[in-house]
């Protein structure tokens, strides 16, 4: 190979290892065509409670849940939502949802996944990586016993030679909310 081949060949190299890298973000609401759940202009006062449901083999539950409660506490103090709100964990001795005094409505987010992905050679970067959130949204009004509205969101941030770590999860949490209540 002479040396001109042998600069175009790592020339190429590099640039399918760059396009390989590069990450794109998926989100899929269903059911599909949510109007926009947060209504800034509104004055609503609203009551956020959040759980979650993994999966009977999560690992690195604790983690998880705190990047949960920070991605969803982040979320809320920057997007302004509503005129305020007020966040706390769900009570699954509580069964039923019930509108708290003082709130215009209550958002309930139940977490069903929140973490990296990796598939081994899917691609032709051998590696296929990322991360995904998961997130079931009922939202309820006062005196209502059953939800006015109920979707999932499920974000994804990833692709070909992408490999992402558990640092990133509360911006991941933050931005999945972004996508599917605004």
């Amino acid at each position: 190979m002479n040396h001109l081949t042998s600069k175009k060949a790592a020339g190429i190299v590099v640039a399918m290892l760059l396009a390989a890298c590069s990450a794109t973000t998926t989100v899929a609401i269903w059911p599909a065509d949510q109007g926009a759940v947060c209504q800034p202009q509104s004055g609503l006062k609203a009551a956020v409670r959040w759980g979650t449901g993994w999966r009977a083999n999560q690992k690195d539950v604790w983690a998880r849940e705190a990047a949960a409660a920070q991605g969803v506490a982040d979320f809320f103090a920057g997007a302004k939502c509503f005129a305020s709100v007020v966040i706390g964990r769900a009570d699954a001795s509580s069964p039923e949802p019930v509108v708290p005094p003082g709130s215009d409505l209550l958002l309930v987010l139940t977490v069903r996944e929140l973490g990296p992905t990796v598939k081994l050679f899917s691609s032709a970067a051998l590696i296929d990586g990322g991360t995904e959130v998961l997130i079931d949204v009922a939202r309820y009004l006062p005196g209502r016993r059953e939800p006015d509205r109920q979707f999932s969101i499920h974000w994804r941030n990833g692709g070909p030679g992408v490999i992402k770590g558990v640092q990133s999860l509360p911006a991941d949490m933050s931005a999945a909310l972004q996508a599917g209540l605004m």
